[in-house]
């Protein structure tokens, strides 16, 4: 029953719209810790041969608890992804697979998104409408992904 809540509560935010990789990657792993189904994400395997010895039916039961969580794994990524994301995804097999395919589409820190960081965080101002504690908590945001894509500030 939490499960369905978090994910509600999910389905309300932010969802991965290619732009907020950042933030929503770290979200979706606490949502998926919650779930306890984050192993899915480093961990697949594969539905073990037929046979009728204790081994086989202890790999079969190990396979078959995987698979559930791995497809409520696969379903809480896909949920927490926008309408138009969600057909380029919904294909991979398992959440393994999905992680690794965002991992590699969003993920990475090119000269451009660096560069991009770089001047949002050179050109912002307060904003008109921003106590000054969301001022300072919009600023340690961008210097929080600074910091990840590889640039740390100096004083200067």
């Amino acid at each position: 029953m939490a499960s369905k809540s978090i994910i509600a509560d999910l389905n309300k935010g932010e969802k991965l719209d290619g732009d907020n990789y950042d933030i929503w990657h770290r979200k979706i792993r606490y949502v998926l810790n919650e779930q306890e189904v984050l192993e899915t994400l480093t961990q697949s395997m594969t539905a073990p041969q037929r046979g009728d010895t204790p081994q086989h039916r202890r790999d079969l039961d190990a396979y078959e608890s995987w698979f559930k969580k791995d497809r409520s794994a696969h379903f809480t990524l896909l949920s927490s992804m926008s309408n138009d994301l969600l057909g380029e995804f919904e294909e991979c097999q398992t959440a393994h697979d999905m992680w690794e395919a965002l991992k590699l589409r969003y993920g990475g820190t090119s000269a451009t998104r660096l560069r991009g960081l770089t001047m949002t965080f050179d050109s912002y101002s307060m904003r008109y409408n921003h106590t000054m504690k969301q001022h300072l908590r919009v600023m340690s945001s961008m210097i929080r992904e600074l910091k990840v894509a590889g640039n740390n500030l100096t004083n200067e």
